[in-house]
């Protein structure tokens, strides 16, 4: 196992970190149906980890997370504490709610946890969560009170990634990026000043679906050819954990692009979309979600795709239409014909549902 550097925290990290969805047990909506580790399976199992060199664990407060939260306080208990990095996160954008949220991950875990985030910040909570009593000046003053080591921001999109970079109140930073939906990351690695914070990605293997199409070490080496701290993988078995923190490797190799879409050629037509989140539309349609949610729907995660694009299709298609604007098409460097992939997702939705 290697370590990096966690931004200008003075930590240092497995490149491959451990991430504890697949542990939790119970009726909770991030579960994966092929997980439901009792306590002593997934203490063992994250000890297992630990053996093989990871000493860096994310979860999220109870109920978000099950109890994978609670799970790993007990295995933080079994190996040398000084050692270990606890990442925590909780989804409220409220100064009032987050601090009582950080007082509760403590009791679960019975540890001070080191760093902590506002999970899944988005469009239409960052300004709460930036702004005067929001979220982040809660772990401010919970890192003050000496209940956390470091403050941190989550987010899937690079725009709310960039202002917690711009932030002197942020340490480290955590968004999403894979081989296929890189374009996120293609963004970091021409910013410079992203490498002062410490950079945590996750959904390497998209949710679970990539590894049908490409080798771990394929998903690994693409991800940490960037320049970021540690790559976060959901861990359920012994033999993930080998994959994950077996990974081994002299170099770092990024696939290329047109690699990426001939490979997935062979199973299905994909939308090369690499998710770069430039194609803003003039009347609010989140574009790149649209485009991620078609392939995954061809790569087998149908209903739950399907799901999510039945929200606001019909009008976004009906928007789409009548465009003039057609400002996404311009911005797009992949050069995709927008208008048409949008009309072809909602006459799939119309189709299955």
């Amino acid at each position: 196992m290697r370590y990096r550097r966690l931004g200008e925290t003075g930590l240092s990290v497995s490149e491959i970190s451990f991430g504890t969805i697949p542990v939790l047990k119970g009726s909770i909506p991030v579960l994966p149906k092929y997980y439901n580790l009792e306590i002593d399976e997934a203490v063992a199992l994250m000890r297992y980890a630990w053996k093989l060199g990871c000493n860096f664990y994310d979860t999220a407060i109870v109920p978000e997370y099950g109890d994978a939260e609670i799970k790993l306080g007990i295995f933080a208990k079994t190996i040398d504490r000084d050692q270990l990095i606890l990442s925590d996160k909780a989804r409220f954008f409220d100064g009032y709610d987050m601090y009582h949220a950080v007082e509760e991950s403590i009791k679960n875990l019975q540890e001070t946890p080191d760093i902590y985030f506002v999970h899944q910040v988005d469009y239409e909570n960052v300004d709460q969560v930036f702004g005067k009593y929001g979220a982040l000046d809660a772990l401010v003053e919970l890192k003050r009170e000496g209940k956390i080591r470091y403050t941190g921001i989550a987010s899937h999109y690079y725009d709310v990634l960039y202002r917690g970079l711009l932030d002197k109140r942020v340490d480290v930073l955590q968004g999403s990026g894979n081989l296929l939906e890189r374009g996120m990351l293609d963004r970091i690695e021409r910013e410079p000043m992203f490498q002062k914070k410490g950079l945590i990605i996750n959904k390497v293997y998209a949710a679970g679906l990539l590894p049908r199409y490409f080798s771990e070490q394929e998903l690994i080496g693409s991800v940490l050819s960037y320049p970021i701290s540690t790559a976060l993988i959901g861990i359920g078995t012994r033999q993930q954990a080998e994959c994950a923190f077996l990974y081994n490797t002299t170099r770092y190799d990024r696939m290329e692009w047109i690699d990426v879409i001939d490979r997935l050629k062979q199973y299905f037509t994909p939308v090369g979309c690499d998710r770069c989140q430039k194609c803003v539309c003039h009347y609010g349609t989140e574009i790149h979600t649209l485009l991620r949610q078609k392939n995954y729907f061809h790569m087998g995660k149908d209903y739950w795709a399907l799901k999510k694009l039945k929200l606001g299709i019909k009008d976004s298609a009906r928007f789409c239409e009548h465009c003039v604007e057609s400002t996404c098409m311009r911005q797009c460097p992949k050069g995709l014909f927008i208008p048409h992939l949008i009309q072809e997702i909602n006459e799939m939705v119309e189709q299955y549902l």
